[in-house]
């Protein structure tokens, strides 16, 4: 090994302190994979005092981060600080140098992903980000590459372990969502100011890169239509259950004829289906395409080590290409598939009410539902103290139709109060043909 592949690692938090200890205990393997040894030559810290107590020389720790990517002895840069400022700033200045980029961050792929693959397009170079979607399970490579030659049709994935840590407790327990968080928060899953992840804009990010990948399109972070998990309650989790289903916080990308839809909620899904049973912190995402069917990924979605073999991965793949002078498979957007407005959405939904418990309100609740073309297929009724719980679970209805009956029923006298509105997701997992529509009623 004549070579050696050098490093600059901006970052050196949780995730890379990671790949630091990994390649302390790994590297040999890892040189005999590549036929070059990884040395990580310079680290861009944020304080040059704290003891990180890593296997590697202080003498290799900066403050400096735009000093690492200009170095003259780093060949690729690693970038694992997290946000767009000034993480986006350092990566373009290493593309710009004509040195290929490992990153982890989200935020800044789903936000400028398209300049960036621009970037590293022009400079002839590598720029990789396994990690920025669910930690160490792999599915930016097989998006990229193992399904290039097939049609995907939908991608659904759990892609928050805080927020699905909360609802399996809220689910398992009956714990309430305020409870569940702090429980969270004391098992480092979710931080002091958890807006992004219960917010949905964690999977929101995740859910961007995936569509963008999957359907060939360039989508960022703010086409992603996007709810939180702060609504749902421990009573709709219970009834949720009672009805079949489970409530997950998804990410969903699908193509229906001819426009892309990509959204991020709270969602009831059939209990039996796969992604049902992924508890606590754990991520998955299921993909169906034409040939290959119905995929499932799943694992530790965050964490220092789990992320950082990620990172690794991707390190390794562009220190190959490298030693070969080749770069590896690159994003493409040359179908650009038009976004669906969620105005334009087609599924089921559960309304929550709780109305004047008299004669006569369900069906006046009914008929609302017919004037705007929403048809019922589930109805529970339970009777409250001066009310009652009123549940409807509809058929496939557009969310246009949904909006105003609901809208309609908050100006009667006889509804007190619209208390949940849930997508209901059976359709999403049915089998789709290849022109993108599903085998079912056609709507």
């Amino acid at each position: 090994m004549d070579r050696v592949i050098r490093i600059g690692l901006l970052g050196c938090g949780t995730v890379g302190g990671g790949v630091i200890r990994i390649l302390a205990t790994e590297g040999e393997d890892i040189a005999a994979r590549i036929g070059a040894p990884l040395v990580v030559t310079h680290v861009a810290v944020r304080d040059l005092s704290r003891d990180r107590g890593l296997p590697i020389d202080s003498s290799v720790f900066t403050d400096d981060a735009m000093q690492v990517v200009e170095a003259d002895d780093v060949d690729i840069v690693i970038e694992v600080m997290g946000g767009r400022d000034p993480a986006g700033k350092l990566v373009r200045r290493a593309l710009e140098l004509g040195k290929p980029v490992v990153t982890a961050n989200k935020e800044l792929v789903a936000h400028e992903g398209p300049e960036l693959y621009d970037a590293a397009a022009e400079a002839g170079v590598d720029f990789m980000y396994e990690a920025a979607v669910a930690g160490a399970i792999p599915i930016i490579k097989p998006l990229k590459e193992s399904l290039a030659g097939d049609r995907i049709r939908r991608v659904v994935g759990i892609l928050n372990g805080t927020t699905n840590y909360i609802l399996t407790r809220m689910g398992e327990d009956g714990t309430d969502y305020a409870v569940a968080l702090a429980e969270a928060q004391a098992l480092g899953y979710a931080e002091a100011d958890p807006t992004a992840d219960v917010g949905g804009h964690d999977a929101a990010a995740k859910t961007a890169i995936l569509a963008s990948l999957a359907f060939d399109s360039r989508v960022r972070a703010d086409d992603v239509y996007t709810e939180g998990i702060e609504g749902v309650t421990a009573v709709d989790m219970t009834i949720a259950k009672r009805l079949g289903y489970t409530i997950k916080l998804l990410g969903i990308a699908s193509e229906r004829d001819g426009r892309l839809g990509v959204r991020v909620h709270p969602t009831l899904l059939p209990s039996t289906h796969s992604l049902a049973s992924v508890r606590e912190s754990f991520n998955a995402i299921w993909v169906q395409a034409d040939a290959a069917g119905e995929l499932m990924f799943s694992g530790r979605g965050a964490g220092g080590m789990p992320t950082g073999s990620a990172v690794l991965g991707d390190a390794i793949d562009v220190a190959r290409n490298l030693l070969q002078t080749v770069r590896g498979p690159v994003e493409t957007s040359h179908r650009e598939v038009p976004l669906q407005p969620i105005e334009d959405l087609h599924t089921q939904y559960y309304v929550r009410l709780d109305v004047v418990d008299e004669p006569g309100v369900l069906a006046q609740v009914a008929t609302t539902f017919g004037w705007h073309g929403v048809s019922i297929s589930q109805v529970l009724q339970e009777g409250q103290a001066e009310s009652a719980q009123l549940v409807i679970v509809t058929h496939r209805a557009r969310e246009a139709d949904l909006r105003a009956t609901v809208d309609e029923l908050r100006t009667t006298d006889k509804v007190h109060e619209v208390a949940a509105i849930l997508r209901v997701e059976s359709e999403v997992f049915e089998v789709v043909d290849a022109a993108g529509s599903a085998n079912d009623d056609g709507s």
